[in-house]
């Protein structure tokens, strides 16, 4: 029988499958059946010091609304302020108690203090690792790329040197060089990068002519680009590589760890599919490695990655380049064309 073990940023997973931070891993019955159903490890929903920030000054607002029209009645009641992070950090410890299997604190901040404090804090929750979005997303021209990426190396370095749990780096494709800044995280102390954070963009509504923001789930075959980049860092970096977005199903999982991931994330499968799907993609993934006769994921892992494969040209243009000189051949593979 298929051996599904894998090692993530130092901890041992008993298979590949981590259910990715979203709204259903905050529910403890719901951590419970992703446990029961093959999850070897869960991403609690993210920590938004936005959201947080949000919510102090709407609750700030509601409570003094009225202050000036009754003055004299606000000696009457104690002071009353936002919780901040600590209901989230407290549905946390309850997550963490619940499951038996790794769980793992994701955050998303703005400012470099705040980054420190709510890594700390979220430390103190006995949570096994932490999971750390970084992102920008420019709306201004005054700051360059090579500002953005000193600014969070540094504020990397301060948190790897503060927290003593392993430090993933949950990143965007949208660097103009992705691989140089993760050697950069790596050489920092980063024990492992998530490829890639998905993130959500505003549409307009032709109709409604206003901004819409729909809730859009990965596409089956948006796993190629976390594929060629997990191809591209295998046995290029110390950190572990985990692999996330458009990942449905075993066969997706098997091509990922192929390609040199450790292990991956999968967060849509599970709301198109719901939690028991995390079985029938363990299943899928061990009935291929025993067609196959693979023992272990080690048998096959980066297999297909840049450093050991046969086509130099396979993580190149040069694919790109070869279907432009041949066009012919992509009317033969869609003759509706």
């Amino acid at each position: 029988m298929a051996n599904l073990t894998t090692k993530y940023m130092g901890l041992n997973l008993k298979n590949p499958l981590i259910v990715g931070a979203c709204n259903l891993t905050m529910e403890t019955d719901l951590a419970r059946q992703m446990e029961d159903s093959g999850a070897s490890a869960i991403v609690f929903k993210s920590l938004f010091e936005e959201q947080i920030n949000l919510e102090s000054m709407q609750m700030e607002e509601e409570l003094n609304e009225y202050t000036e029209r009754h003055a004299e009645m606000i000696s009457l009641f104690p002071s009353i302020r936002h919780a901040g992070p600590e209901e989230h950090l407290d549905k946390l410890r309850k997550i963490k108690e619940a499951v038996d299997i790794p769980l793992i604190g994701s955050l998303n901040c703005v400012y470099p203090d705040t980054w420190i404090e709510y890594a700390s804090e979220m430390e103190k929750t006995g949570v096994d690792a932490l999971e750390l979005n970084f992102y920008a997303s420019p709306a201004g021209f005054e700051t360059s790329s090579c500002e953005m990426e000193k600014e969070q190396l540094g504020l990397l370095k301060t948190i790897t040197e503060k927290v003593k749990l392993p430090v993933s780096v949950k990143i965007s494709p949208f660097y103009s060089n992705p691989l140089y800044l993760i050697k950069q995280m790596d050489e920092a102390g980063v024990a492992g990068f998530v490829l890639f954070n998905r993130l959500f963009q505003p549409d307009i509504s032709p109709s409604k002519q206003d901004y819409d923001f729909p809730f859009n789930l990965s596409h089956p075959d948006d796993y190629r680009l976390p594929l060629r980049f997990a191809g591209l860092l295998h046995k290029e970096i110390k950190g572990s590589i985990c692999s996330n977005t458009g990942i449905y199903q075993g066969e997706d999982v098997a091509r990922l760890i192929l390609a040199g991931a450790d292990c991956v994330q999968v967060v849509s499968a599970i709301y198109k599919y719901k939690i028991p799907h995390l079985k029938k993609i363990l299943d899928d993934l061990a009935g291929w490695m025993d067609e196959k006769g693979y023992g272990s994921l080690d048998d096959f892992r980066g297999k297909l990655s840049k450093v050991n494969s046969k086509d130099p040209y396979a993580y190149q243009r040069a694919q790109y380049v070869d279907l432009l000189m041949k066009p012919f051949e992509l009317l033969k593979k869609f003759p509706q064309v």
